[in-house]
């Protein structure tokens, strides 16, 4: 079997790479491991839009996040999948955290966020009263987004355009065959898929995908690392009109407040380094939740919580490292024509997705 482009992995990104190229009349497959598109990364994060404040600027994480911010409301809005600017707060608690708050609304100001708005502890309690802040930043934005509904629009987009997607189709090895890419999976061992361009956007698996394919420099691949996140569920009505977060720490945005499109509310994620992908919530970590918000806000000290579900982001950076940047790995980088690898697509990739698939057609020539 031949087809012009195989994209590995049916989450959010995947999925809008394959929509993107399939949209001249490109035949492409999807190839996804699991039984259904987005069941890990995509579907197991808080569904924030980000505004693209944190990200270091010229970074590929700041340009795609502030341009997939604009494309990604446009489409949304385009689709009617619910989405909505419901706004951000990022708390400094005292003075010693002021210093932070202002080079970070620097960055997002240097990263094309140009709504960003300065408030001292007046300003942020009229907006959110149970915030106790001695300044924060407001980020009008910042939004939400109903990944699901999401994800079904773009795997649709995708098929109507001609794509097909093919489910419980792990990747066990790649090599070339005259100048196309012969993939094999579990279930084309013997008679594998021929391909022109080769997309890896496989998340937790990327890594795995480029070590099985024959020849590609093992000194190219990103060490792999993984970061759990619970969250946990809070009693009683939120509070809260806004997302609240606190300053970011390194390797994590910071446990904040996570509200949904129906004004549900949720704390997370925290972060725990482990070894394997495993979506078994972390016990006992609602101390250390209580503990980390009661220092903006202290309501939660009478409200019950309950750990509640968990995601894991696929990093590329270790304990005690600043975030890496976006791995996106096209010709100009290993020198093979037609493939591109994506590793590290944590967060804000569900908010970049579209402007990582446009860039990603233009590596391999889909323009």
């Amino acid at each position: 079997m031949e087809v012009e482009a195989v994209v590995v992995g049916a989450g959010v990104v995947g999925l809008a790479v394959a929509r993107r190229l399939a949209r001249p009349g490109r035949e492409v497959l999807v190839l996804e491991a699991e039984k259904a598109a987005g069941t890990q990364t995509s579907s197991r994060n808080s569904e924030v839009i980000h505004a693209g404040i944190y990200y270091p600027r010229d970074s590929l994480k700041a340009r795609a996040c502030v341009e997939g911010r604009k494309k990604l409301y446009a489409y949304c809005a385009s689709r009617e999948i619910p989405a909505r600017k419901i706004g951000k707060l990022i708390v400094a608690v005292d003075e010693a955290q002021e210093a932070r708050l202002a080079a970070l609304l620097r960055q997002g100001l240097q990263n094309g966020v140009e709504d960003l708005v300065w408030l001292d502890a007046a300003g942020a309690a009229k907006i959110e009263p149970e915030v106790r802040a001695h300044a924060a930043l407001f980020s009008p934005s910042t939004g939400l987004v109903d990944s699901g509904a999401l994800m079904l629009s773009l795997q649709a987009d995708a098929e109507n355009m001609g794509a097909q997607l093919a489910f419980r189709s792990r990747v066990t090895g790649v090599s070339r065959r005259g100048g196309l890419f012969a993939v094999h999976t579990e279930e084309l061992a013997e008679e594998p898929l021929l391909c022109r361009i080769l997309v890896n956007c496989a998340g937790h698996g990327a890594h795995d995908v480029a070590r099985a394919m024959t020849g590609y420099p093992a000194g190219l691949i990103p060490p792999r690392f993984l970061a759990k996140g619970n969250y946990c569920s809070v009693s009683g009505r939120s509070p809260f009109s806004h997302l609240v977060y606190p300053l970011p720490v390194p390797g994590s945005l910071g446990v904040h407040v996570a509200l949904d499109l129906a004004g549900g509310m949720r704390l997370g994620p925290d972060l725990h380094w482990v070894e394997e992908v495993d979506y078994r919530p972390t016990q006992g970590v609602e101390p250390a939740f209580r503990d980390s918000f009661a220092r903006f806000w202290p309501g939660i000290l009478s409200r019950d919580l309950a750990v509640s579900s968990c995601g894991i982001r696929p990093k590329i950076s270790g304990p005690g490292e600043e975030a890496a940047d976006f791995r996106v790995d096209g010709p100009a980088f290993h020198g093979v024509e037609g493939l591109v690898h994506c590793f590290g697509i944590e967060s804000p990739g569900l908010t970049a997705s579209l402007a990582l698939a446009d860039l990603i057609a233009a590596q391999v020539g889909a323009d």
